[in-house]
């Protein structure tokens, strides 16, 4: 520990310009901090030694942290891309069978409706054959006469 009296001469002038006064040495003071400095940063040292393990530890467990969450990730992705597959599999299945059955109900229609027409056109056909013959008998017979009435 200093004494006093060395602490008070930091702050006594030394070679001042002006006048002369009382020959002395200027204080080294890099030499005088780094003796009195020297037993705290010693005594320091291993306390510096054991911070720097404390952010070597922090940093290794960061490290395997970081890996895990980012295996934990890849999984994720994995599974996801897996149950997307699947997902458009089911997708894909269930459009197929709504258009399959939607065509299946038009293609019923349809034939409905054609046999509805087959059966309009059986009742109606034999009047328009009748119809038809009866033109064609009268063209015909117009023929016969030479067009006169």
């Amino acid at each position: 520990m200093p004494r006093l009296r060395d602490i008070l001469d930091r702050f006594r002038p030394a070679g001042a310009p002006g006048a002369a006064g009382a020959a002395g040495v200027p204080a080294d003071r890099v030499a005088e901090s780094t003796a009195e400095l020297a037993p705290l940063f010693t005594a320091l040292a291993a306390t510096e030694t054991e911070c720097a393990a404390i952010r070597d530890a922090g940093r290794a467990d960061a490290a395997k942290i970081r890996q895990t969450y980012a295996d934990r990730a890849d999984a994720t992705v994995a599974a996801a891309r897996t149950r997307t597959a699947a997902e458009r599999a089911t997708a894909l299945t269930e459009i197929t069978r709504r258009s399959d059955t939607e065509a299946a109900d038009a293609r019923a229609r349809a034939d409905r409706e054609a046999a509805d027409l087959r059966a309009a056109m059986a009742v109606r056909l034999p009047g328009f054959v009748d119809h038809a013959v009866a033109l064609v008998r009268g063209f015909a017979g117009d023929a016969d006469t030479g067009g006169s009435p």
